[in-house]
């Protein structure tokens, strides 16, 4: 869990990394390489622990994905963040700790399942994943007469989850497509379909994601599976014999979460599969489109990030607070003018006229009925099924 390094030679990389005058990508390069050298827990404190206001209004905790809140190279900071901070005098200790599902909460299961603190007041997984904790009740009931944004703003797309018709366990925070990409100068003949990935000339220069549902998602899709309907345990292992095939026969560099995006900045990827945003953040970043993202023909899954609280949590009403700040279509527009991602914010797309309007056509980011039509949903799975069909994930990637 976060914590404040003690060791004096920590101390200085960590400062050191703070003060760099890098770039933001550049940064995370370093943080990674910081991590490997002093452990995963000591580099969580370099992210914002401070901020305008004083602090008087409390301290949240909050944990999110690489890439996934506003972020300004120049000044290193977050300015949503940080106009929050300065209007409620609510100190947040941001982290940009998931980088998958499964492994950010592998970190904290044992405080979960105990009921004791995780470290994190309020962090931001997978529907997929928030389910779990749900069934094993390990989160706390959200309070939605806290949050009257939310109530008056939240999209239709992400109003209802199997598992939380009323969204009082999960409030969603971002959406996205789960598509692919390929780099449009070193493969300018493109691709437009999952099977184009295992073409010879992109032999180990392909990547897949960690994140099961994505991954077999696509797969699935394309080979005709309604994956929102009634499938099972013949058209998960097809799917998953796909991956273990071009595995085993080298076409696959890696299988990453979040830090998929480095491989394809150092070109190790040449092409593979995606989260949306990533990729307009790549090629904003490079100030040309040199990755480009695709909706295979057979369609693109559908991801909800919400935001859930443990039940340990310290700080119930500031949480409330600060994600109901977050559901202004103002903040929301900022937030999805950085992230390019699904808001799920009703008003932002009038907001997002006046900041951005180029954005505000994007469908991509607001998603207009042609591509509504394009996106599917994976249906929950049982536990039993999660269980069996992670493990069996698991092992094909060599865990």
């Amino acid at each position: 869990m976060p914590s404040q390094p003690s060791d004096p030679i920590v101390r200085n990389i960590v400062e050191l990394l703070r003060s760099a005058p890098m770039g933001r990508r550049q940064l995370l390069r370093g943080a990674g390489l910081g991590a490997a050298l002093l452990g995963a827990g000591s580099l969580a404190a370099c992210s914002g622990q401070s901020g305008p206001g004083d602090g008087s209004g409390g301290t949240v905790r909050w944990a999110n994905w690489t890439y996934y809140l506003d972020y300004d190279e120049d000044k290193g900071n977050w300015p949503t963040l940080d106009a929050f901070m300065e209007k409620t005098n609510i100190k947040v200790e941001y982290y940009e700790d998931i980088d998958d599902n499964k492994t950010f909460i592998a970190k904290i299961k044992d405080q979960l399942k105990l009921g004791q603190d995780t470290g994190y007041d309020v962090f931001v997984p997978s529907d997929t994943q928030i389910v779990r904790l749900f069934e094993q009740e390990q989160l706390k009931q959200f309070d939605r007469s806290l949050m009257p944004n939310v109530d008056a703003e939240m999209i239709d797309m992400v109003k209802h989850a199997s598992f939380d018709p009323d969204r009082v366990w999960s409030i969603p925070y971002q959406a996205g497509m789960t598509g692919l990409v390929y780099n449009t100068k070193l493969y300018p003949k493109g691709i437009k379909e999952v099977s184009d990935l295992w073409a010879p000339d992109l032999k180990g220069k392909v990547n897949l994601l960690t994140e099961q549902d994505d991954t077999l998602g696509l797969i699935m899709l394309e080979q005709g599976v309604d994956i929102a309907g009634d499938w099972g345990d013949a058209e998960f292992d097809a799917a998953l014999e796909v991956v273990k095939k071009q595995l085993a026969s080298g076409q696959v560099f890696n299988v990453k979460g979040n830090s998929y995006t480095q491989d394809l900045e150092t070109e190790d990827v040449v092409a593979g599969m995606c989260w949306s945003g990533d990729i307009a953040i790549l090629n904003e970043e490079a100030g040309e489109e040199i990755w480009k993202f695709v909706v295979p023909e057979s369609g693109a899954s559908v991801f909800i990030d919400s935001f859930a609280m443990p039940k340990a949590v310290k700080s119930f009403d500031q949480v409330h607070e600060l994600i109901d700040y977050y559901y202004e279509p103002e903040v929301a527009a900022q937030v999805a003018e950085y992230v390019q991602y699904v808001t799920p914010v009703a008003g932002a797309k009038e907001a997002m006229q006046k900041l951005n309007p180029e954005l505000a056509d994007n469908p991509l980011v607001f998603p207009d009925e042609e591509m509504s039509g394009k996106i599917f949903d994976m249906r929950s799975l049982t536990a039993q099924e999660d269980n069996r069909y992670a493990q069996a994930f698991q092992k094909v990637l060599g865990n």
